[in-house]
């Protein structure tokens, strides 16, 4: 091949890259501005939420505790003294009010000390009596009538344990209740009765929802707080908080609550299972969707918000109530813009498109 026709070749060739450089070059450069110009408007689409805003209240929580019912009394009655029970007045299961006599137990013995201090007594104050008017005229000495006023009272003072002896034989309720149990029957011995159990005796009225709280939930618990008392049998009642321990069980580290519950009727028993709802004192919260509780992306509860400019932020929250659609929450400040949809498709940092939606109303309660 000579020269020449080399020549021509190369200068063909040039020409057609020349040709080619202008066709193409160009071309690329359109397609690389037009997905550009998307790329852009793709960017400045952003991901629509609905956000609600939030309001802070008071909220006044119930602590439920599982709990028994238990008799604000019981004791057991004993025998003060020897003698043979002759009356058995009481009956198991059987009402009784203060004073009443649940039994009566016989010596002969005591009976004649009474006797004889009476009859003591009664001529002392004869004596004293037929021998005043002498002494006040002058016919007796005086100092006579200081030893016979002083005989009477020491014979009135024989009497009076006498008769405080002869009482110790019967026996009485100390206060209203039920016969719980009976341990003794008409007719049982004589001189052992002396500390021998009569009856035990339970008061009912009122009654008492005794439960333990946690040493973290106790600070809530104030007395005078009304608490709702949930029976096993469905019965639904409630009492007053009148006691809360100040020193814990040793076993449970827990504190003893007690609810006094009116029981006029003694319709509720003792030692029964029930649920008492203890008010806890208000703490400020707020009420959410439980549908916008989430997680971070380091597991921790909260809320996802969005601030002036629509930038997602994370709220890490407390959850103090759980009801069938909501939640009352801990740690959101007030007036939050909270995201109740679209929660879980956005990151912190990132700017969203929020659309409000109806304000999150929470009552105070």
């Amino acid at each position: 091949m000579n020269a020449s026709r080399l020549t021509a070749i190369g200068l063909v060739a040039a020409a057609g890259l020349w040709i080619a450089s202008g066709h193409f070059l160009p071309h690329d450069k359109a397609e690389s501005r037009v997905a550009a110009r998307a790329g852009d408007a793709q960017a400045k689409k952003l991901f629509r939420v609905a956000v609600a805003t939030t309001s802070v209240v008071p909220h006044s929580r119930k602590l439920t505790i599982a709990g028994r019912t238990e008799a604000d009394k019981r004791v057991t009655v004993f025998a003060r003294t020897g003698g043979v029970l002759t009356e058995l007045k009481v009956k198991r299961g059987m009402a009784v009010k203060k004073g009443d006599i649940l039994a009566v137990l016989s010596d002969e013995a005591r009976e004649a000390q009474v006797a004889q201090a009476q009859a003591v007594t009664t001529q002392k104050r004869t004596e004293l009596d037929a021998k005043r008017a002498l002494i006040l005229n002058g016919t007796l000495p005086r100092l006579q009538l200081v030893d016979l006023e002083a005989q009477l009272k020491a014979a009135e003072a024989g009497l009076a344990a006498a008769e405080a002896e002869h009482d110790r034989g019967v026996v009485r309720a100390p206060w209203s209740g039920v016969a719980q149990d009976v341990a003794v029957e008409v007719g049982q011995a004589a001189f052992s009765m002396a500390g021998r159990e009569i009856a035990s005796l339970v008061a009912l009225d009122p009654m008492l929802a005794v439960v333990e709280v946690a040493e973290r939930q106790l600070a809530g618990v104030k007395v005078g707080a009304v608490a709702e008392v949930r029976l096993v049998t469905g019965e639904r009642t409630s009492g007053t908080v009148r006691f809360v321990a100040k020193t814990a069980s040793l076993t449970t580290r827990t504190y003893r609550v007690e609810i006094e519950v009116p029981n006029a009727e003694g319709s509720i028993p003792d030692g029964i299972t029930a649920d008492v709802l203890v008010p806890l004192a208000p703490v400020l919260a707020t009420r959410v969707p439980r549908s916008a509780v989430t997680f971070s992306s380091a597991g921790n509860l909260g809320l996802r918000v969005v601030d002036a400019n629509d930038t997602v932020e994370f709220v890490p929250v407390g959850v103090i109530e759980d009801e069938q659609s909501s939640m009352w929450v801990t740690g959101l400040p007030d007036r939050s813009r909270v995201i109740v949809q679209g929660q879980d498709f956005v990151r912190e940092g990132q700017t969203v498109d929020a659309v409000g939606v109806p304000e999150l109303t929470a009552v105070a309660k």
